[in-house]
Formats: C-alpha cells, sequence, structure tokens
C-alpha cells in the first residue's frame, strides 16, 4: 500500500460523507485517520467495508479525554472532588483532534491490500449515544457492549446492550476519568511498591551510596 491509496480512501470517504467527514490525518508512509460526525457513524462504516473493501474489523472502543479530577491518587492522595465534574472547553485530544469529552474510535482493515483506517467519532452529552456498527460488521457486537458498559455510550439500533464484566445492578462506567476508584484510594496501587529506574534514569540506591561516599 502506498500513500496514494491513503489519499484515494480519504477522497472516497469524503466523496460518501461529505460534511460528514470532520477532519483527516495521513501521516505518510504510516497510517491514516478520519473524524467523522456521530450521526454518520454507520455511513462510514458502510463506505469503508462497500467501497474500500475493509471487510475485517479489528476493534471499537471509547476514550474519555477529561483529565482525571482526582489527580494521581496512588501517588498523592485523593484530593476533594466537587460533582458533577467540570469539563474544560481546552480538552486535549489526539489525532484529527476532537471537539468533546468522550469519542468513539474503530480500527477496520482490508485482507487484502492490507490497507488500514482508525475513525472516530466526537459523542456529546453525559449520555452520549452513536449508530450501531453491528449490522455492518456483526464482531462489533461486544465492543459496543463493553463501550456502554464502561463509558455510558448508548449504540442505537444494538438489540442487547447488557453487562458483560458487572453485575445487572452495577451503576456507574468505571472507565469515566470521574468515576472514583476507591480500591486505589485506600490501598496504594501494587506497581509502585517496586518500582524500577527507566532506561538512563539513575538508580536511587546508586545515588544514595554516592551520597555516603561523598560524606565520608
Amino acid at each position: 500500500m502506498t500513500d496514494t491509496d491513503r489519499e484515494s480512501l480519504l477522497a472516497t470517504l469524503a466523496e460518501v460523507l461529505g460534511d460528514g467527514l470532520v477532519e483527516t490525518h495521513l501521516l505518510p508512509g504510516v497510517d491514516v485517520w478520519a473524524r467523522v460526525e456521530a450521526d454518520r457513524w454507520a455511513d462510514a462504516a458502510r463506505a469503508v467495508r462497500d467501497r474500500l473493501g475493509m471487510s475485517y474489523f479489528c476493534y471499537l472502543s471509547a476514550i474519555d479525554w477529561l483529565p482525571s479530577p482526582f489527580g494521581k491518587s496512588e501517588e498523592d492522595g485523593t484530593p476533594p472532588v466537587t460533582f458533577p465534574v467540570e469539563v474544560p472547553d481546552d480538552l486535549e485530544h489526539g489525532v484529527t483532534g476532537g471537539a468533546t469529552r468522550f469519542q468513539l474510535l474503530a480500527r477496520v482493515a482490508s485482507p487484502t491490500s492490507h490497507l488500514g483506517i482508525t475513525l472516530k467519532a466526537d459523542v456529546a452529552g453525559d449520555m452520549p449515544s452513536a449508530p450501531s456498527w453491528i449490522t455492518v460488521y456483526p464482531g462489533a457486537d461486544w465492543h459496543e457492549r463493553e463501550a456502554w458498559e464502561m463509558f455510558g455510550i448508548t449504540f442505537v439500533g444494538h438489540p442487547n446492550l447488557s453487562h458483560i464484566y458487572l453485575p445487572g445492578g452495577f451503576e456507574g462506567h468505571p472507565l469515566r476519568k470521574d468515576y472514583p476508584l476507591l480500591s486505589r484510594m485506600v490501598k496504594p496501587w501494587p506497581g509502585l511498591v517496586d518500582v524500577e529506574p527507566m532506561p538512563g534514569e539513575p538508580d536511587e540506591d546508586e545515588d544514595e551510596s554516592a551520597a555516603t561516599e561523598a560524606d565520608e
């Protein structure tokens, strides 16, 4: 595959989606991304499958771009948090940008040309929603259930948005940044017990030994 193929891919999406194609990014020799309007989310899936031969569904998920209001609770303790949490106007987003706190992302590819694309969509509000992909890619079924369960995103047209990991009566969405992880507030994160220095960083024991020798 070449960048010409990737440019052709984006041109096809622009032809199909029109104003529904919000922003694109092509990293030469590497990959391509496209952000689409949420109400055109399923249309984008059909376009890449039917017009571009991307029959292989890799994954579908979501991301919450809100900075954690709890800070690094495993290190610094938990600062006071007032609910509902205020969402900043200047949230940082990844490639192709964004305008909302929650964002969908999905990856599809062609098993023959090996050309792939990451699709994104902004989903707005505290109870965001988007059209389901399962009539286009049936494999998106449990991915959408997981995103609904963990992020609270409803997929319109999904026939069975039910829990996968959590009890049926569970309240809240644990992958939202403002969901309090109480276990981390009462018990330190296990990964901090034995932290090794990154390559190139000084070892604390070596620093202490050098300081002792200098004092002597």
